[in-house]
């Protein structure tokens, strides 16, 4: 057998998992997992997926990458089922893997949206997270390898791409002339008019540059849908957690988006039981939920994570986390059933995907008309919502 490789997290995981299909080509009987370790559960998730590859592929060579093969190297590395760890700062050279160069963009295989890394690595600290021991410092690609990459994808056929990076925002703060991820936003849609849909994965707020703000706000073929970085809803657990807004500040961005682009969806990362959240907190975090309008929401469990400041603070008891997370969901849940309810009788311009499904521009599920191709855009006017997908 040929290569495998297993994507674990996010989105730019998955991006970068393509390129190393392309970069390993038709290597002998190698398995790769591309791990992550943003929690402990994710760092599960991944020795889960190291064993059972194992069962699956016996005599395969068994190797490990991404951001658990740095913050968990020692464990990862004593597992019997793993032959070796590949640095994640290293994982897309050729000489980590001892293949030749594979040609830059690799090849595309045919999904029907394209994650375009633009930027890897962070220059924060914030006290809960591990992802800068993982990934290291801030690094952009230039605006002429983005539009290298994306040229590729819309020769295949590709209708929507999705900037990707571990801090998307900071693009081009490594840069000459440190120019801004507004500025890399406009040269993409510059150089390819015809492209219909352009797609930020999660930003920070207090990075939005004013370029970049006018995109979101009023170009159609950026998508009305902002993924926040937010983490938390009340200013003291910000503060400890050393993010760089303050509720406040959240708040006015989805305002001033809002106030220029009513129908513009919002998503938030949100952790619960941060080390010292009290009932106050979380009802803060709980408020700024329907505050802001949150309809795409990921919640997560504080996780302690080696290392980091906020392992050493006074920790909440795990039975009362995972209450909070539940009721952050539950509210997310409400919201945007509602949220989907709004969109009953209106014409959605949908992609399709695989599995007769697909998404509106505002990231809403829509279950697509038989025998829609993938990677169509088709009109569909939802009547009813079933299983929390629209549909004709």
């Amino acid at each position: 057998m040929t290569v495998e490789v297993h994507s674990l997290g996010c989105r730019l995981n998955l991006a970068e998992s393509e390129r190393l299909r392309g970069l390993l080509g038709e290597a002998e009987n190698l398995v790769v997992i591309n791990s992550c370790a943003v929690t402990s559960e994710a760092v599960r998730q991944t020795r889960q997926a190291i064993r059972r590859a194992r069962k699956a592929r016996p005599d395969a060579r068994l190797l490990v990458t991404g951001c658990a093969a740095e913050v968990e190297r020692e464990a990862l590395a004593a597992m019997p089922e793993v032959d070796g760890l590949i640095a994640n700062t290293a994982k897309l050279d050729p000489r980590a893997w001892n293949v030749a160069p594979a040609p830059r963009p690799p090849e595309v295989r045919g999904y029907t949206r394209a994650f375009v890394q633009v930027q890897n690595g962070c220059d924060h600290a914030c006290t809960f997270c591990v992802i800068p021991q993982g990934r290291g410092p801030s690094r952009s690609h230039t605006v002429a390898e983005v539009l290298e990459d994306i040229a590729v994808h819309l020769d295949a056929g590709v209708n929507e791409v999705i900037l990707t990076g571990v801090d998307l925002t900071s693009w081009g703060s490594d840069l000459p002339g440190t120019p801004r991820l507004g500025a890399l936003a406009e040269a993409i849609l510059a150089r390819f008019p015809a492209l219909p849909r352009l797609r930020l994965s999660s930003i920070d707020g207090a990075e939005v540059d004013d370029a970049l703000f006018a995109l979101l706000a009023s170009e159609a073929r950026v998508m009305p849908h902002v993924h926040l970085s937010l983490q938390h809803g009340h200013n003291l657990m910000l503060k400890r957690m050393k993010r760089r807004h303050s509720r406040a500040d959240a708040l006015d961005l989805v305002g001033r988006l809002r106030a220029r682009r009513p129908e513009i969806a919002i998503g938030a990362d949100l952790i619960a039981g941060f080390p010292t959240e009290d009932e106050d907190a979380h009802a803060a975090n709980l408020s700024i939920i329907e505050e802001l309008g949150v309809v795409h929401g990921h919640v997560f469990p504080y996780s302690q994570r080696p290392g980091t400041p906020a392992a050493r603070m006074p920790q909440v008891d795990r039975r009362i986390i995972r209450a909070r997370a539940a009721q952050l969901r539950e509210k997310v849940a409400s919201m945007r059933d509602s949220w989907l309810a709004a969109h009953l009788g209106k014409p959605l311009w949908v992609l399709a995907e695989r599995g007769g499904s697909g998404h509106a521009a505002d990231f809403a599920p829509v279950r697509v008309p038989p025998g829609t191709p993938p990677g169509a855009l088709v009109e569909v006017v939802p009547a009813r919502i079933v299983e929390g997908m629209l549909e004709a």
